[in-house]
């Protein structure tokens, strides 16, 4: 009986002292160590969603010659350019899904001449794949390409002067394709597609009826009158090949490099259409860089005015078409 009272009141007493601890008032340095704690807990305790892996870079670079009375001679001139690069790339058991959206405008200001163009790009690609074993997928892939304003033949000149030779749309490239994606770490792709359909757009009546882009141009009389106005739009079937790279060739030095090969079933399958692009940035330090990009064009659709009688009287042919862009400045990576 003694124990059983001894007991009793051994449990008493540790109720009333439990009960004092929970009315006990905390400090204001003990409530925000709690707060904390249980913030942090709740932080560790949230799902991280790694589907989704984004990022991109934005560049911009600036140049400025001013002259004055310079007896060596010259002009001032003063140059912008440029360039964003995005990407939103989705993962999860078999599916991946790619996204990219290149970005690039340049313009150049000399003497008392108009601002022209030195860079206009828009690039976007989205390919979808379902992984058929290790390292390949079955994929399905929608590019686009375009620029953002128009270009002149000759650019330097008065208005009145200078003919309008592209704009936005004209041409643009819209392709689609069904094949197989040979994947093989996150540095390089293939996409191999024996099913493509290449769209070549020409949103400009006066450019389609002189068939440029390989459109199929206007038919005139006699009197140089148009009879049919030139088709806007070129559809093309044929076999696709993607590549792309991207490795660190050293310390704070990437390269990036994309190659198109695109054959048409049936026009001349042996020319085929290139589109190659190369970037290299090099990085000074966190907000500054110098880059170095190329693009190496071919098509035989499209005919290249080379001398000043083909420029005069209409006429050229298919030309390599190379562009190379060397800038130092801005550069921010997210």
């Amino acid at each position: 009986m003694k124990n059983f009272i001894a007991c009793v009141g051994m449990c008493v007493l540790t109720l009333a002292s439990t009960a004092q601890d929970s009315n006990k008032v905390l400090s204001s340095d003990e409530e925000n160590n709690l707060v904390s704690n249980l913030t942090a807990q709740d932080d560790a305790a949230a799902p991280t969603d790694t589907t989704w892996t984004k990022g991109g870079t934005f560049g911009l670079n600036f140049s400025q010659v001013y002259l004055d009375n310079w007896a060596a001679g010259g002009e001032s001139s003063m140059s912008v350019n440029g360039l964003l690069s995005l990407f939103a790339n989705y993962a999860k058991n078999k599916s991946t899904w790619d996204n990219n959206l290149d970005l690039a405008y340049g313009m150049l200001w000399q003497g008392d001449a108009a601002g022209i163009k030195t860079d206009d790009k828009i690039d976007f690609a989205s390919k979808y794949g379902l992984k058929a074993s290790k390292r390949w997928y079955y994929s399905a892939l929608v590019n686009f390409k375009s620029q953002f304003v128009a270009g002149y033949d000759n650019p330097f000149a008065p208005d009145s002067l200078r003919n309008e030779i592209s704009n936005f749309m004209a041409p643009a490239y819209v392709l689609a394709a069904l094949g197989m994606d040979y994947k093989r770490g996150k540095n390089f792709s293939a996409f191999i597609s024996p099913i493509t359909t290449k769209m070549t757009i020409v949103n400009n009546q006066t450019l389609a009826d002189a068939g440029a882009f390989g459109v199929e141009g206007a038919e005139y009389d006699e009197d140089g009158n148009v009879v049919t106005k030139g088709k806007l739009f070129r559809q093309e079937m044929g076999a696709y090949l993607k590549l792309m790279y991207k490795a660190d060739i050293v310390k704070n030095v990437a390269l990036q490099t994309k190659l198109d090969l695109f054959s048409n079933y049936f026009n001349n399958p042996q020319n085929i259409d290139v589109s190659w692009e190369t970037l290299i940035s090099m990085k000074i330090n966190k907000y500054l860089s110098t880059t170095i990009s190329t693009s190496v064009l071919y098509d035989d659709d499209i005919k290249i005015a080379r001398n000043d009688d083909e420029i005069t009287n209409g006429g050229g042919g298919p030309a390599v078409q190379f562009k190379e862009v060397l800038a130092v400045g801005l550069s921010v990576k997210f």
